[in-house]
């Protein structure tokens, strides 16, 4: 009897890679255009602040969220965050100070603590094991169009009408993401009901031991996005172009298709073999961003960081879930965004503090992040070598 294919692409697979398209464009439409915004409320020192405080409570939120993935299900969790995300839309106009704006940066984070754990176990659950890495290769695709479009249409808005409707629209676009989730099917089988007694975090519940090197390569890759998201849209303003959004639509694009690509590689040929490219990749892009001072070589830079962040994403999330439990699958995801939180956060304070608007120590933190990216290479080079020596034993 001839074994069909597992069908990925089906109705539940679509609702939760719209969702995420929605999810990612509601928070990343703001990216562009909140360090001119906190600047004119006279907090330009802050600038770091504006993804490091975000990091940090999603990345607080992570034991939380991967507990109550495993507990009261994924759906539940995967709403929690867009509904944080649509409430902060409409508090951002009322909290018109520094200490408010800092404040609602704190809470934004929430959202991005909660949906992509519990969207990442959803998807581990509904797709067979040999087809994770091409599942959430498309699924980051879809997210990946989010992050391209958002920027874009924040700019944009921004340019035709204020920073206020701005954040209303983001609202709206949070909104349609809870919409589309209340018509998914909830995929733990053992759901226990709502107790603060589910909020008691112990040691054991925080960090998923199993997948530890997976979280180690996550932290020193996303070190350099944390300074990209913090430095590009001035850095792109000094190279003279207008769109501050431009660098988020380029490396967006050029993701898509290697995505898939990536994803369904690491399935044939190993995660830790693709991992290791996408890191030699980063390391070349960051490179190029900071040596580049023309308007082409920006958009070269912009499109190898999109390939070198293209190949890794899939892995390293497929990579996370092959040596996760499955009974801990939530865990194991929270481990990994904890990881990418705190090198976000991370990159994004580092950068901050250093550049202070003098905009030539912008290349400087891009080579910094590069060599950050190039130690976790050197440590997939090690691993490659050891699994080559167990393997020849």
């Amino acid at each position: 009897m001839i074994k069909t294919p597992h069908p990925v692409y089906n109705l539940q697979f679509g609702l939760v890679c719209l969702s995420s398209l929605l999810f990612s464009a509601s928070f990343n439409m703001l990216i562009p255009e909140l360090p001119s915004y906190l600047s004119s409320m006279g907090g330009a020192e802050y600038k770091g602040f504006i993804i490091a405080l975000f990091t940090l409570t999603a990345g607080i939120s992570r034991p939380f969220s991967g507990r109550l993935t495993d507990t009261l299900g994924r759906v539940p969790v995967m709403a929690t965050g867009s509904i944080v995300c649509f409430v902060c839309g409409f508090l951002y106009p009322v909290l018109g100070s520094v200490a408010g704006f800092l404040f609602l940066r704190l809470i934004h984070g929430f959202s991005t603590g909660f949906k992509p754990t519990a969207t990442a176990a959803y998807v581990a659950d509904i797709i067979p094991q040999e087809r994770w890495g091409e599942a959430l290769g498309f699924h980051g695709l879809c997210f990946s169009i989010g992050m391209a479009i958002g920027p874009a249409i924040g700019s944009t808005i921004v340019l035709y009408y204020s920073i206020d409707i701005l954040f209303y629209i983001s609202s709206i676009f949070a909104l349609l993401s809870i919409v589309i989730l209340m018509n998914m099917k909830e995929t733990l089988k053992e759901k226990q009901r709502f107790s603060l007694a589910l909020l008691k975090i112990s040691r054991k519940d925080i960090i998923a031991l199993e997948v530890l090197p997976a979280a180690f390569i996550t932290f020193m890759s996303y070190i350099a996005y944390g300074t990209i998201l913090t430095l590009i849209p001035d850095w792109t303003q000094h190279l003279g172009i207008s769109n501050k959004g431009l660098f988020f639509i380029v490396f967006t694009i050029s993701s898509l298709l290697i995505r898939f690509l990536a994803g369904r590689a690491s399935d044939k040929f190993g995660r830790t073999r693709v991992i290791t490219i996408g890191l030699f990749l980063l390391v070349i892009a960051l490179f190029i961003l900071g040596y580049a001072d023309t308007f082409w070589g920006f958009i070269f830079g912009s499109v190898a960081f999109g390939i070198a962040t293209g190949v890794l994403s899939p892995a390293l999330n497929a990579w996370t879930v092959n040596m996760s439990h499955p009974s801990h699958r939530g865990k194991a995801m929270a481990t990994m965004y904890i990881a990418l939180e705190a090198g976000i956060g991370l990159g994004a304070l580092l950068a901050g503090w250093f550049y202070h608007d003098v905009i030539t120590r912008v290349p400087i933190m891009l080579y910094a992040s590069a060599g950050m990216a190039f130690l976790g290479l050197l440590f997939m080079l090690d691993r490659i070598r050891k699994e080559w020596i167990l393997r020849r034993l």
